[in-house]
């Protein structure tokens, strides 16, 4: 009897996805038709046809019925600053340094707190579960509120601790902020196994060489990932040389920055040596297009990038620069403007564009073992996109209307961590409306202090 209920106990599923056509994203990129997902807890314990004998010999406490769906890994956003959201749209058709100096920079300095930032996030979040982000990495200030946010709304995530001259501006600022980061690496590595703590330099030109270093230093002691903005306008380079004597990846590279464990942020002006550099040090490459483009701020080689076999994630950024996070949408851009700008429509073909925000995202942010590929072992993160709509008829490439014509309304179902998060377009996890509320009183805060 105990053998017997031992087997049964084994065959028996915490939850199921059964139908749909299924974008594995795995190595061997496999379509499966009438799929089955067996998820038990956390993780994906098969994968495979719904008919096949294994499958049909499965019960399942729970089961999504996936027919008429694409079902494939969630998003992966791979740079973003969530609380921002609380800027969108405040300061549109700018120039980067515009934007930057006379209205986002005194914007935060007077309205960024523990509770915009978590307002801010939590809407965030809602945005990006409802358009298929599962997984995201943010870099701000107040992280502790954004990791509090995502643990509430079951997302996966990595949270960087941000650093500018503007908070450490000398030595003993420098220490104390070290300590504010140090605990807060502390407290998330311990604390919630879907958080993952990380730093955050802002960029070459609003960091010092020694804060730049000293960053990356404790980055190394504590073994995670440490994210710059680099050359996302022209005048950076220029900006940097002036300064150092050295142009902006040459000076990373002098100060010990680059390694695997670098994520460079937008990287739209780098030349042919900036791109042998990244590659040889195994620095990975959030791409950013929409909020490049909406800036005027460049276009990164991203095709000459992946020739050299740098991994590059897609990223939506802020929504004051976007202005959403639709990670769907930034396929759909990332794909086309690599194709007017080389003049040449077989560059970033969807499959490409599609690993990058899926397995390649998951790679760029080290968390490959665990997410980005539909497989047995991986933690189950896995979308629905209902493909019953008059602009998904009729169907010949799945990847092709994944990135050219499908929109973030269109997914169904999100499942995180094996935890369904979003059912029938409903958020199950956290208060939209509330969320909206009170971004909508910071947004009024703003415009009777005229920074709008």
């Amino acid at each position: 009897m105990q053998d017997m209920s031992g087997q049964l106990e084994k065959s028996v599923l915490d939850l199921a996805i059964a139908g749909g056509t299924l974008l594995t994203l795995s190595d061997s990129m496999e379509i499966i038709e009438d799929a089955f997902i067996g998820i038990r807890g956390e993780d994906i314990v098969l994968v495979g046809g719904r008919n096949s004998a294994e499958c049909a010999s499965l019960n399942a406490k729970e089961t999504v019925d996936a027919s008429g769906c694409l079902v494939m890994p969630g998003l992966i956003n791979t740079h973003t600053h969530l609380p921002m959201v609380c800027f969108r749209g405040m300061a549109d058709d700018l120039p980067l340094m515009a934007w930057l100096t006379k209205h986002i920079w005194p914007a935060e300095k007077k309205f960024v707190s523990k509770k915009m930032v978590h307002d801010g996030a939590t809407l965030a979040m809602a945005e990006m579960i409802l358009s298929g982000t599962t997984t995201f990495c943010d870099g701000y200030f107040h992280e502790n509120a954004v990791a509090q946010a995502a643990l509430s709304a079951g997302m996966r995530a990595v949270v960087a601790q941000g650093f500018a001259d503007f908070i450490m501006p000398d030595r003993a600022a420098a220490d104390r902020m070290m300590g504010v980061a140090k605990d807060f690496v502390d407290r998330w590595r311990e604390y919630a196994p879907m958080i993952t703590p990380a730093y955050f330099c802002h960029a070459p030109y609003t960091c010092s060489p020694e804060n730049l270093s000293r960053v990356k230093e404790d980055a190394r002691k504590e073994d995670i990932l440490y994210l710059i903005h680099l050359l996302e306008n022209r005048d950076e380079t220029d900006v940097i040389y002036q300064r150092f004597g050295r142009k902006p990846v040459d000076h990373l590279r002098h100060l010990g920055i680059l390694d695997e464990k670098t994520i460079a942020v937008h990287c739209n002006w780098l030349i042919a040596e900036d791109i042998g550099v990244l590659a040889d040090a195994g620095v990975k490459v959030s791409h950013n297009p929409e909020s490049s483009m909406k800036l005027a701020a460049g276009v990164a080689p991203v095709p000459e990038l992946l020739k050299r076999g740098v991994c590059v994630g897609l990223g939506t950024d802020g929504c004051a620069s976007n202005n959403d996070m639709d990670m769907i949408r930034e396929m759909d851009t990332a794909a086309k403007v690599h194709k007017v700008t080389a003049a040449d429509p077989t560059v970033m073909k969807a499959e490409t564009v599609c690993r990058m925000a899926t397995i390649e995202g998951a790679r760029v942010l080290g968390l490959e073992k665990i997410t980005g590929s539909i497989e047995k072992g991986k933690k189950a993160d896995v979308i629905l996109i209902d493909m019953n709509q008059p602009h998904l008829t009729p169907l010949y490439n799945a990847y092709s209307h994944l990135v050219y014509a499908a929109r973030g309304a269109d997914v169904k179902a999100s499942i995180i961590n094996g935890r369904i998060i979003m059912k029938n377009r409903k958020l199950l996890t956290l208060d939209v409306r509330e969320a909206m509320k009170n971004v909508r009183k910071v947004a009024a805060d703003i415009l009777n202090q005229h920074l709008g």
